[in-house]
């Protein structure tokens, strides 16, 4: 049987099968995400790179891993490359973004789902890795905490959550120094001041940044018994757990 059931809830028939139909919240259209994602966010690549490597030193071989708020698809494409026989189970709210990830994803065995995490219905411990990287933080705390459950119960134990958000600095002074710099980085790589202060402007308006220890403590809550820092750099960080 396959890892996703269905929820009986929310659905409508799409083609091959029911989907739940979620709003996706990114500042990017389909058509120019790829494109606009590394103008916009400093080190985006690093990302991927980053969670790559710590999959392989915690688990050689995942034999199924969801990646939610998948875009694209470009981190996918580097799942396959770099781990050819997992199976992956690929989700997002945007049905645009999902299809441009199914027309750049390979393997006829990924599953492909429109949904946010919270409301996700793959089986109880069916899944050795779930990645999230810059989609979480457009929840509220109560969402997060939602997803973060979620996302804790498909795990299997021993099964290694990792997720990349933008994030709130611990003082005022900090957001705004923080910012400043983020919207230079974005004049510098070819947006216009305007645009760079609107993007800027979305911080605690269309998306809720929380703190590297808020961070934390969400993962703790949601029950998993390892939960740390994996990277940071300016208003971005990356963080994973285990189960």
């Amino acid at each position: 049987m396959s890892s996703f059931q269905s929820n009986s809830e929310n659905r409508r028939a799409k083609g091959k099968g029911d989907i739940i139909v979620v709003d996706n919240k990114t500042a990017f259209s389909s058509e120019a995400y790829d494109s606009d994602v590394r103008a916009t966010i400093p080190n985006y690549c690093s990302f991927h790179d980053e969670t790559i490597d710590l999959i392989k030193t915690i688990n050689e071989v995942p034999d199924i891993w969801l990646d939610t708020g998948c875009g694209t698809g470009t981190f996918g494409v580097k799942v396959e490359k770099y781990f050819p026989s997992t199976k992956c189970i690929m989700a997002d709210p945007s049905e645009s973004m999902l299809s441009r990830a199914k027309d750049k994803l390979n393997s006829e065995n990924n599953t492909y789902i429109i949904s946010g995490t919270q409301d996700l219905s793959c089986q109880n411990d069916s899944i050795d890795v779930i990645t999230s990287i810059q989609s979480h933080h457009y929840l509220d705390l109560e969402g997060r905490q939602k997803a973060t459950r979620n996302c804790f119960r498909m795990l299997k134990a021993g099964g290694v959550y990792v997720t990349f958000e933008n994030i709130r600095k611990n003082t005022d002074i900090g957001n705004i120094i923080g910012l400043e710099r983020w919207k230079n980085f974005q004049v510098q790589n070819g947006k216009s001041i305007c645009d760079a202060e609107k993007h800027i402007g979305r911080f605690n308006n269309d998306y809720f940044p929380i703190t590297l220890e808020s961070h934390i403590g969400v993962l703790v809550d949601a029950g998993f018994s390892v939960a740390e820092v994996l990277w940071v750099s300016a208003m971005q960080a990356g963080f994973y757990a285990v189960k």
